[in-house]
């Protein structure tokens, strides 16, 4: 009878929509003198905005948990303004980028050639191995399974999976679960070990640099 908004859960512009609509259907309204043509007005664009709405929120479903399609709050601490943006993106242009993978596999095949003329055990870095496999990868675009990793180790397997749990738990590696395929696991650098990477080879002096 009374023509009740009925909200569940709703966001403030839900809210404000639902309050609009009811404003534009109220026969002797005092706040202000409206008339006939100011309330049709008010309905339009009350009906309007409530379409838009709904769009968005088929657009994006998943941000009804955090507020619908439009959140009214204080920006997160990672927020940053137009001209805060750009001097991010300024800085991210600037960080130094891994060779190109062809680059990175001749030091690992200079390395492995080194088996050729001494004890293999002589040189067994599986720490290092690992890092460079993984930086050509990154640059390659190529996920790299466990097995695979063990092999580049150059070391045994067991010896290799021990060293590669150590460098998960240091963070310098990441463990990347198959979708597909949950028993499956990759490995990856971390963004912060591949930026050290990075800075390394061009310390160094390794190459032309390339897109990561």
């Amino acid at each position: 009878m009374s023509a009740a908004q009925i909200l569940v859960d709703p966001g403030r512009a839900e809210r404000v929509i639902a309050i609009g609509r009811v404003l534009a259907h109220v026969p002797n309204l005092r706040l202000r003198e409206m008339g006939e043509e100011d309330r049709l007005m008010l309905l339009r664009l009350t009906e309007q905005v409530g379409r838009i709405a709904e769009r968005l929120e088929k657009l994006a479903p998943g941000q009804r948990a955090g507020g619908g399609a439009f959140r009214f709050e204080s920006p997160t601490p990672a927020w940053h303004g137009e001209g805060e943006s750009r001097a991010a993106n300024r800085r991210m242009e600037d960080r130094p980028r891994l060779p190109d993978s062809s680059i990175i596999r001749k030091l690992i095949k200079a390395r492995q050639l080194r088996a050729r003329y001494f004890d293999v055990e002589l040189f067994a870095d599986p720490a290092w191995d690992i890092l460079l496999d993984l930086s050509a990868a990154r640059s390659e675009r190529r996920r790299v399974s466990v097995t695979s990793l063990c092999i580049a180790a150059g070391v045994p397997a067991t010896t290799a999976l021990r060293w590669i749990g150590q460098m998960v738990d240091s963070e310098l590696l990441v463990r990347v679960s198959d979708p597909h395929d949950r028993r499956r696991a990759y490995i990856a650098l971390a963004d912060n070990t591949a930026d050290t990477m990075a800075r390394y080879f061009t310390e160094v002096g390794v190459g032309e640099l390339a897109i990561a």
